[in-house]
């Protein structure tokens, strides 16, 4: 089994800072990028941003130049520093890990419970 366990969400003014973070743990999957992602009432899910093993990011065109998308040292947790919120960043934040099983060598595609991010006055 591999689980993702997310943190840092919560309730931050227009203008405000929040870090979130995401730890994966599991002895069978190799994972080649973490990302997150996020889903708003009434929306679909919408990617925010990526990290793969090599560093490369990826970020949504909604989100550049705000967020930061890093990983830790130990190469299973993945972070992400969200800076100048908005209202419109309000959603459910759920964190996502991508790979293969080092038994099979299948794809592998693994999300956390989520956690809240709300922006409000």
């Amino acid at each position: 089994q591999v689980h993702l366990v997310e943190s840092g969400g919560g309730l931050v003014q227009p203008g405000g800072s929040l870090r979130l973070s995401c730890a994966a743990s599991g002895s069978t999957f190799s994972i080649n990028a973490m990302g997150w992602y996020r889903l708003a009432p009434g929306k679909q899910r919408e990617l925010v941003a990526t990290i793969t093993s090599g560093g490369n990011t990826h970020y949504a065109d909604s989100v550049k130049g705000r967020f930061t998308i890093s990983r830790g040292n130990a190469k299973n947790t993945v972070y992400l520093q969200m800076s100048s919120l908005k209202p419109e960043d309000t959603a459910v934040y759920y964190c996502n890990a991508d790979g293969r099983s080092t038994m099979t060598l299948n794809r592998m595609d693994y999300w956390g419970q989520g956690t809240q991010v709300t922006v409000s006055s």
